[in-house]
């Protein structure tokens, strides 16, 4: 269980003991992280209910449940976002764009990125007031990407950090596993749900290809943009799916 209770207390602000932190509960992690996204997306949909049933409007009640789902994983995907945005936008061998990354700063490329993203996903979840577990599966596949990002073979980015502990350490048969799980479970939602999620799939793929030509591999800072990236999509389409987008 410390690979369950680590990813609870590293992923969210619930004040869960991590119990052990070591390389396997770190990789143990790792591979729970799809159902701390859906604990997550749970918070969020029954926000967003609660807001739905007080009559807010829909960007309004979109708007706040992002807020909402910032604070209870302490903004790190976010500025994880902010962080590989500028790291790719920047010019320079993979040791510039990783010291980019390493400053903390948000660049235009990251202010850019931020305002999109957490654009989209007020608007979309707005749109979902009568599927508010749509927002369950948006959460639980957006962390479903960093299984895909530590699959095998995949190398870290730098020798220490996160990156190094989990690069690598996800076997094909799980990512195969989380991402079918996700899609069937889209399929409940709306057959434009389950496409985004192999949409969201195909997404991350192509974009650890990029990280890994661009920076070297992984970081723990590719892990959250992986995450707000698929979060992202699945929400547009479950959206879309509504009719409403």
């Amino acid at each position: 269980m410390d690979g369950l209770r680590l990813a609870v207390s590293w992923l969210t602000v619930l004040p869960v003991p991590a119990g052990q932190v070591d390389d396997r509960s770190c990789r143990q992690a790792i591979s729970f992280a799809p159902l701390v996204g859906a604990l997550v997306g749970g918070i969020g949909a029954l926000a967003l209910w609660g807001l739905s049933a007080l009559g807010a409007a829909p960007l309004l009640a979109g708007l706040l449940v992002v807020a909402l789902l910032v604070l209870v994983t302490r903004g790190m995907h976010v500025d994880g976002l902010a962080d590989t945005v500028d790291g790719l936008g920047c010019y320079g061998p993979p040791e510039r764009a990783l010291q980019v990354m390493r400053d903390g700063g948000a660049g235009p490329f990251a202010v850019v990125a931020l305002i999109l993203v957490i654009g989209v996903q007020a608007v979309g979840i707005g749109d979902l007031a009568q599927t508010p577990w749509a927002l369950v599966l948006a959460c639980a596949t957006g962390r479903a990407g960093f299984v895909l990002c530590c699959r095998s073979g995949l190398p870290p980015a730098r020798s220490e950090g996160m990156g190094a502990l989990v690069a690598g350490s996800q076997p094909l048969s799980l990512v195969i596993g989380w991402w079918l799980a996700a899609a069937l479970a889209g399929v409940l939602i709306s057959p434009a749900a389950a496409v985004s999620v192999l949409v969201a799939a195909g997404a991350l793929v192509l974009f650890t290809r990029h990280v890994r030509r661009r920076f070297g591999g992984i970081t723990g800072d590719v892990l959250g943009a992986a995450s707000e990236l698929a979060t992202t999509i699945v929400l547009v389409g479950a959206s879309l799916g509504t009719g409403q987008f």
